[in-house]
């Protein structure tokens, strides 16, 4: 039977999704003002649940606040989030402003996205669900690192070569960007930029693979793995040149295998428009597509 399908649309990558980012904060009331109040996300009802860490839900995906001292740690870079109603989104941040007024959080709207800066300067982009961030309406959508000149190429290599994901790279020379698959829809950009970059802190993202030996196999032959957490899980955080092992950039990745005991959890996402003054029964659960 002739068919006009193509099948290979629908092939998935090794990486199969980004589970969470994870950075340190040192106040949970900050946080719960900005990404619960403010940003509308759900605090996991389940885990994490007293005042030393925070995880919180963003459809299938989380962030993890671990309190850690009176640091914080910022990606250098930003966040990118679909968000069901920005219009919805920016009156919570306008209600919430007065609380963080004495810290770096900060909020615009510019060219129909809305764009919100935590307590402690984490910046997050916030868009509206469109096709190309596949069909959902709230998601982690990508990331952007800034990376330095020249970076790109050999990133995409890594990603390619080593976790054995798509990656594309665009722009022109000398200020490329490797696009790389981490799951159906979501996505890691690497930007190259000649402003200077801080020290990296140590936050890190998570990531699950269908190949769990395979990458840890070619990590442990470079020297790349630091640590094997359990049978389950290991830990890298430089990204090398292939070619020549230059090391470009560094970000942690938690790397889970797909028999993880938490692949696949359901997560709680709540409907922030709720209230106990605007009650409407049946309506406490998000209703959207994640």
């Amino acid at each position: 039977m002739a068919n006009s399908y193509d099948r290979a649309r629908q092939d998935l990558e090794n990486v199969v999704l980004l589970e969470h980012v994870n950075v340190t904060i040192p106040d949970q009331r900050l946080a719960t003002i900005f990404y619960l109040s403010g940003m509308g996300f759900t605090r996991d009802p389940y885990l994490m649940t007293g005042i030393d860490n925070m995880w919180v839900n963003v459809g299938r995906s989380q962030f993890h606040l671990p309190s850690r001292g009176t640091g914080a740690q910022v990606l250098r870079g930003h966040v990118g989030i679909v968000v069901p109603d920005l219009a919805a989104l920016k009156g919570r941040l306008q209600n919430v402003a007065p609380l963080l007024a004495e810290t770096r959080f900060a909020w615009k709207e510019h060219e129909g996205v809305v764009e919100a800066t935590c307590p402690w300067g984490n910046r997050y982009r916030c868009h509206a669900p469109a096709p190309q961030y596949g069909d959902t309406d709230l998601a982690i959508a990508y990331l952007v690192f800034d990376v330095p000149v020249g970076a790109a190429r050999g990133i995409a290599r890594f990603y390619e070569q080593i976790l054995e994901t798509s990656a594309t790279v665009e722009g022109k020379a000398g200020s490329e960007t490797a696009v790389i698959s981490v799951s159906a829809t979501q996505r890691l950009h690497f930007r190259e930029t000649g402003r200077p970059q801080p020290d990296y802190d140590g936050h890190h993202i998570q990531v699950y693979v269908s190949d769990f030996s395979g990458p840890h196999r070619r990590l442990l032959e470079r020297g790349l793995v630091t640590e094997e957490s359990d049978e389950y899980q290991y830990r890298f955080r430089d990204l090398v040149d292939p070619d020549n092992g230059r090391i470009l950039f560094a970000i942690e990745h938690e790397v889970r295998s797909l028999t993880h005991p938490l692949y696949a959890r359901p997560l709680v996402n709540r409907n922030p428009e709720q209230s106990n003054r605007r009650y409407v029964r049946g309506y406490d659960a998000f209703r959207g597509t994640y």
